[in-house]
Order: structure tokens, then sequence, then C-alpha cells
């Protein structure tokens, strides 16, 4: 099992009141932003400074493929998550448009895809990373996802893909069929909930397809009732993708970068690397509230307000460049607007009886 980097704390009190002051002292009753006030003061804190910034945007679209779908827990069969690799790499998904409208950089992990990119037109293709563990995951229904080796070297490919980033802004999204049924388990594991309340449709189940799966993942709960740890669970229960993401997010937190999480899997992905190395979530910033129902356990268990609600489901990072701007303004907001005294306006008075 990996030794993972110790990550700092961003509590700073000093800065934290520096922050506060230059946030307070804008041309604008106290509070009068709301929620993008306290984003601004968390983006400071992260980076440290009173004069929070984003620079180079990136986004990892990490993709691999779920022995357990196999067992006909998703709408979609495998062979769709090297066909939307392709399409990532065409530029033609969702999350390509919002990278393009955003200017973030994008780039696909693959994970673990049950599909030979070598042989492909793709070979070569720069925004295609190769971090490829095996074929696709382990039907957990049998085995273990993962081997507890291949497991580690799914982390430490994450560890690498991070390092290798540049900027100050990591966005991870992801593309697995089968990937809610792996973080439906890991969520019903590490958060000590029954199955039913932790699974969604995912790709679109119909009711019988909902009861299906989750028939078949208490069947994996109960075939893996011994992995119980962190990193025997993710083994056990995850998917290379999600495990290739909870190592990319220790490592950026070790290097002291935003975490602007999207959605479900993201979020799960979250919650293991704050379990393997606590800290972790002081650098996340939540982007939206996915409907897919287990995403609302996991808020709780992080603690976690999201930016956004649009109803989304999509996975691939799209709820988190969609709330990207958001974090923009703060940082705008801070570096550029005026002061009370910068401007010449009067603050509010202290007396009682004015208005």
């Amino acid at each position: 099992m990996n030794t993972f980097p110790t990550i700092s704390s961003i509590e700073n009190n000093d800065l934290r009141q520096q922050l506060q002051q230059i946030i307070g002292l804008k041309t604008k009753p106290l509070g009068a932003l709301g929620r993008l006030e306290s984003l601004g003061l968390q983006l400071g804190l992260i980076q440290g400074t009173t004069t929070p910034h984003i620079d180079q945007p990136q986004i990892r679209v990490f993709a691999a493929d779920h022995g357990l779908a196999q067992h006909g827990t998703s709408a979609f069969p495998s062979a769709v998550t090297a066909q939307m690799v392709l399409n990532f790499l065409h530029g033609g998904a969702a999350i390509n448009v919002l990278a393009r409208q955003h200017n973030i950089e994008l780039k696909v992990v693959d994970a673990g895809v049950a599909t030979d990119f070598d042989s492909s037109y793709f070979k070569g293709n720069p925004q295609l990373l190769d971090y490829k563990v095996r074929h696709g995951s382990r039907d957990a229904l049998n085995e273990p996802a993962m081997t507890d080796e291949e497991c580690t070297l799914a982390l430490n490919n994450g560890m690498k893909v991070a390092q290798e980033l540049t900027g100050n802004l990591l966005i991870v999204g992801e593309m697995g069929i089968g990937n809610t049924s792996a973080a439906s388990l890991l969520l019903a594991r590490l958060g000590d909930l029954p199955i039913a309340e932790c699974i969604g449709r995912g790709t679109g189940l119909d009711d019988a397809g909902l009861q299906h799966k989750e028939q078949v993942l208490t069947q994996v709960l109960e075939r893996h009732s011994a992995a119980t740890t962190p990193f025997a669970a993710l083994a056990a229960l995850g998917g290379l993708e999600i495990a290739t993401m909870v190592g990319a997010l220790i490592q950026a937190a070790s290097d002291k970068l935003i975490l602007l999480i999207d959605g479900f899997i993201a979020s799960i992905a979250l919650l293991v690397a704050e379990h393997l190395a606590p800290g972790v979530k002081q650098y996340a910033i939540f982007a939206h509230h996915s409907v897919e129902p287990g995403h609302t356990h996991l808020l709780q268990l992080l603690d976690a307000e999201p930016l956004l609600d649009m109803q989304m489901r999509l996975g691939e990072g799209s709820g988190a460049a969609l709330a990207y701007p958001l974090l923009q303004s703060a940082c705008a907001i801070i570096n550029e607007m005026a002061s009370f005294n910068d401007a010449g306006v009067s603050e509010k008075s202290s007396s009682e009886n004015n208005n």
C-alpha cells in the first residue's frame, strides 16, 4: 500500500482575518455577495494569499471499464467507454464544449479502457495519456476489482498525472460504463449506508434495471465483506479510473492546487482520498449537486455545500466546468473591486438612527 504525502493545512488565522477585512471593505453592504465572498476567502486560504488567481486550469478525464458491468448494472454496453474516449479526442462531448468555452485544457487519461488505443487512429495523440493498468477492472462479483498491486499502480499513476500538471486548478472528470456501481459500492462501505440509498439510475436504468442493480451490488458487498479499510475497499469494490483519480487528487492537494470537484464519481474519489490522506478535502470546492441519490449522502459525509444544483448527472467533469466561472468571479471581486476608501464612498453609518 502507498505512503502518501502529508497534506498541509490551509488554515491561517492571520490570512483569514486579512481576507475577511479585504472582502468586507469592498464597496457593498457587508456580506451582500453571499457565497461569492466565502468562495473568494477559501481560494485565498488554499493559495495562501490575499490575491488569489487561477492560472492554466486543467481538466483530466479518467477513463476505464468495469468487469462488473457484464452483469447488466448499466443501461449502456461497456463498448461505449472507448467510443466516448474517441468522442473526447474528437472534441465532441459536453466536457469538450465547456472546456473550449472557458479555455480549460483537457486531456484524457486511459486508466483501464478495455480497448487498445495503440492500434487506433489516435495513437500518439497528445490529448490521450496512457496510464492503462489493465483492460478493465475485474468482475467484483467474483473477485476483487483490482489486486492490491493493481490498485497501488493506479494510485501511483494518478499521482504522476498530477505531478505533470501545469497551472493551479484541477478538475477531475471520468468516463467508465459501470462506474456509478463502483462509486455506490464504495459509498455504502465507507459511509456505512444501505446500498439501496447509494444507487441511482446511472446511465438511465428503468425500474427493473434499478432493482437488478441493487441485487447485484448487494451480492458484491457480501462477497467482499472483509474489505473494510479504505484501501481494501477501493481495491475490492472500486474501478481503475476511480483509483487513478484518487491518486491525482492526493498529489494535487499536496501541491496546493485548487480541486474543483464534479459530481458523484469525482466526490467518491475525493472521499477515498480524504480517508487515505487526511486534509485533501480542504483544497476541494464542490461544483454541483448531482441528481444521483448517493451524491446527497456523499456531500453530507464531506460536509460540503456545492455551488450549483442544475439537475445534472453526466459526469466527465461537466458540472465542475460549468461552475468554473464562479471561481474566476470570486478572484476578480477580491482583486479588482474597489474598497470604500479607494472609491471615496462612505461606509454605513454606525448610528442606530441613520437609515
